[in-house]
């Protein structure tokens, strides 16, 4: 076997041309893709908005070993349109009403492709002072926005970062805060911590909590009513931590939420801080979806107390036109965060952080690398200003009124939990008569051939033990007439399924 010193790598034709960064190409190869995502955004409602393909389809039309040589750049395009879009669930479509949204827009689109091609890694300042200081910058600009006090921002005695999501977010303040209770109680006590949220809390709390080493007995979720729509209650917080304390335990954590998942409940931030304060807890407010409306000031109410807690995280991607990934976290103590999670090897020590005269981004998060995410939300906020913002929110929460009309007006159908934002959450009930089983299956059915069409997107769940489908508006897209076609599918949807069972009458007919 020869060595590497008798290797002539100018025999190899491939390594003599290979480059991977060719200005020119990289212009050639740009335009193409711009205007290969510029067709697809024109023409995606000529996909299904829910992929209709089966699993194991990509496997089947993909060859088993990756390519030994180049191959030309037109034919990886042609196979992104022909294999990989028929597998798309189309998250932009303006059909898409499932979940929350993933809102994407030009600026944001253009601060992405500056991100990426800064490739900037920015875990400290030294290794890029300008991906820290426009976070910083940004952070200080929304928090603003959204009306937040002086404690939460850098101009003030607290502090924001961007984590890639919301579990990320959870997962490092309640670091933080299990390391609090630790040093005041002995490390060795790490199974007397116990943490509180609801029935309603986002299922990556519970994640975040196994993550942490919160034992799983530890993790309280308390149940909800549908007197108080679904939202946590002061009453029984304070009777969970009165009970778990009278038992020798440490509670340390509480998560609420302004806008659940299920039904977008909201959790009373002033009332159940009263009992956070009390007994020491750091209180955290998890604003993913619904925190982005709040910058209305007909919205800012539901962060009421606010100022009370000890941090809050809202997610611009799901609402605020920013593409996946950017959650905004603020912590009014970001010591706490600090020192539980940095680092501080040799290789990254330098002047600027040893004088503690800067942010070092890579104390503040689960990993180290970070993206220059602030780029996005910079370019969203210069781009399109505070107003428009507020308009682009106000209108997809008007479409959402809209469907609701719809909705109350067909007595075969019914609202569930009230509206709130921009979530629908109803469902098909043709009778007072009609078994909760039957109702159930009627839904269950109605939302299966829905999305069977590859016209509408929905998805479902439970609250209070009754199924429910929940129609979300807010794709970028999504304009009223779409709202309304929505609509129509829905009611022939139902019209179908009802006729079928025999539970239609000419009252009901339309």
């Amino acid at each position: 076997m020869g060595s590497l010193d008798n290797t002539n790598f100018s025999d190899s034709p491939i390594l003599n041309e290979f480059k991977p960064l060719d200005p020119e190409e990289f212009r050639k190869q740009a335009y193409q893709t711009v205007d290969f995502i510029v067709d697809y955004y024109k023409n995606i409602e000529k996909y299904p908005v829910l992929s209709q393909v089966e699993p194991g389809y990509l496997r089947n039309h993909l060859p088993n070993t990756a390519p030994n040589k180049p191959e030309p750049f037109e034919a990886i395009l042609k196979d992104v349109q022909e294999e990989i879009i028929p597998g798309m669930t189309n998250w932009l479509s303006p059909n898409f009403f499932a979940f929350f949204p993933a809102t994407v827009s030009t600026a944001a689109f253009m601060g992405e492709m500056l991100c990426t091609s800064f490739n900037s890694v920015g875990f400290n300042w030294l290794a890029s002072p300008a991906a820290t200081e426009l976070e910083m910058v940004v952070m200080d600009w929304l928090a603003a926005m959204l009306k937040l006090p002086k404690s939460f921002m850098f101009s003030g005695s607290g502090g924001g970062v961007i984590q890639g999501t919301t579990s990320e977010a959870i997962l490092c303040t309640l670091v933080a805060a299990r390391d609090r209770a630790l040093e005041r109680i002995g490390e060795d006590n790490v199974g007397k911590l116990v943490v509180y949220g609801s029935d309603q809390t986002h299922s990556t709390y519970v994640k975040a909590c196994k993550i942490a080493g919160i034992l799983p007995g530890n993790i309280r979720s308390l149940p909800t009513k549908t007197d108080t729509d679904f939202a946590l209650s002061p009453t029984l917080v304070r009777t969970a931590i009165e009970v778990d304390v009278a038992a020798g335990l440490t509670p340390i954590y509480i998560c609420l939420t302004v806008g659940t998942t299920s039904s977008n409940a909201v959790d009373p931030i002033d009332e159940i801080a009263d009992v956070s304060s009390k007994y020491g807890i750091w209180l955290h407010v998890d604003a993913a979806y619904a925190g982005s409306a709040c910058i209305c000031p007909e919205f800012r109410q539901y962060l009421d107390g606010v100022e009370r807690v000890d941090s809050l995280s809202l997610s611009p991607h799901k609402w605020f036109l920013t593409y996946l990934d950017c959650c905004c976290l603020w912590v009014k103590n970001p010591s706490l965060l600090v020192r539980a999670l940095s680092t501080n090897p040799e290789y990254l020590k330098n002047k600027p952080s040893e004088s503690n005269s800067v942010v070092d981004y890579k104390d503040w998060q689960v990993g180290t690398g970070r993206k220059f995410r602030s780029l996005r939300l910079w370019m969203v906020l210069r781009s399109y200003g505070v107003a428009n913002l507020q308009s682009h929110i106000r209108s997809d929460i008007r479409m959402a009124k809209m469907f609701e009309g719809f909705v109350r007006a067909d007595p075969r159908f019914e609202i569930v939990v009230p509206r709130r934002f921009a979530l629908v959450c109803f469902r098909l009930n043709p009778g007072s008569d009609s078994e909760p089983s039957r109702i159930e299956l009627l839904n269950r059915k109605l939302l299966d051939w829905v999305n069977s069409t590859g016209r509408v997107y929905m998805t479902h769940s439970i609250v209070g033990g009754v199924y429910m489908l929940r129609f979300a508006v807010g794709a970028t897209l999504t304009e009223e007439r779409h709202v309304i076609a929505a609509w129509k599918l829905i009611k022939e949807g139902a019209d179908g399924l009802l006729v079928k069972s025999g539970s239609i009458d000419d009252r009901h007919k339309l």
